[in-house]
């Protein structure tokens, strides 16, 4: 009976001690289990965290991308488009300079000469002799084209429209006349029998040539064809120019209006440098007091563009 105590008491202490040794073990490793576990739902939750942010960034940025209403997108759409247009266009070249200032000169003529008492005829000193002023000279000039339109208003394609200004100074030679054996027979010049201003040496007077000249100053409307080319054809169908003449007529007029009509081309023959040549044809519905100007110029011309 006493052993059997003794084996008994002595598996109880043994159990007691074993125990004792595991316990700690036992408790070191559930603390380490929580503490893993605890970072693990740390992660998860850090991780969950970061998912949702994500997801709130990607909703913000389609929010921002996507326009707020239908207009807006309509205007996204044209300006798309527009740029699209744009990027398809072919680049076009420098624009030309479409003004111009140019400088004229070429031939004149008068369908009619002179034949009045400031140009030495009508006189009683040249007794009734026909004696008309030369119907040919010569002409200087000079004006500016300033472009309207490049494409007639609307109506046809490299068709320009300008507005021309020019002043022209036409020179149809002098009238020396010595009649009856005076030096001269302009009636002005004659003062009681005598002559003013005569040179006893050489017979003439110094009013016994009359100089015959013309100043005309146009305006009108110019259709140029072929925008772009380096020729450029071009017509006046009709534009305004008001004539002076020198010496005044009979009737003491030097003022006479009409109309222009024109034609001619130029040529682009350096950066903005052209030549051309025209022909113009003046008329005018009636004589200055007996003086015709109706007549016709043609000749050539620099421009320069701007």
């Amino acid at each position: 009976m006493i052993n059997k105590t003794k084996l008994a008491l002595g598996i109880a202490a043994t159990l007691t001690i074993a125990g004792a040794l595991v316990s700690p073990q036992a408790m070191a490793i559930s603390k380490a289990d929580r503490v893993a576990e605890a970072a693990n739902n740390k992660v998860d939750a850090l991780e969950a965290q970061m998912q949702a942010m994500q997801a709130e960034l990607s909703r913000l940025r389609a929010e921002t991308s996507r326009p707020r209403s239908s207009a807006d997108a309509g205007k996204v759409q044209e300006l798309d488009q527009w740029m699209n247009s744009v990027k398809s266009a072919p680049k076009e070249s420098k624009k030309s300079k479409d003004n111009m200032v140019f400088f004229r000169g070429g031939y004149a003529h008068m369908f009619k000469g002179r034949n009045d008492i400031l140009t030495g005829g009508q006189t009683a000193l040249n007794g009734g002799k026909d004696d008309t002023t030369d119907k040919s000279g010569y002409d200087l000039g000079a004006g500016f084209d300033f472009s309207l339109s490049d494409d007639l208003f609307g109506f046809m394609d490299s068709t320009e429209v300008l507005a021309e200004l020019m002043f022209e100074y036409k020179k149809f030679g002098k009238q020396h006349s010595q009649n009856a054996g005076l030096p001269n027979n302009n009636t002005l010049c004659v003062v009681g029998g005598g002559v003013v201003g005569a040179d006893v040496t050489t017979n003439k007077s110094s009013c016994s040539d009359v100089t015959v000249s013309q100043f005309t100053l146009s305006a009108a409307p110019k259709v140029k064809f072929m925008k772009g080319s380096a020729l450029r054809p071009w017509i006046i169908p009709v534009g305004l120019a008001m004539h002076v003449i020198s010496p005044p007529s009979n009737g003491v007029t030097v003022f006479n209006p009409g109309a222009m009509f024109a034609l001619g081309a130029d040529y682009k023959i350096w950066k903005d440098i052209y030549v051309g040549a025209d022909a113009r044809y003046h008329w005018t519905a009636s004589d200055a007091d007996g003086v015709n100007t109706d007549g016709y110029t043609a000749g050539g011309y620099l421009g320069i563009g701007f």
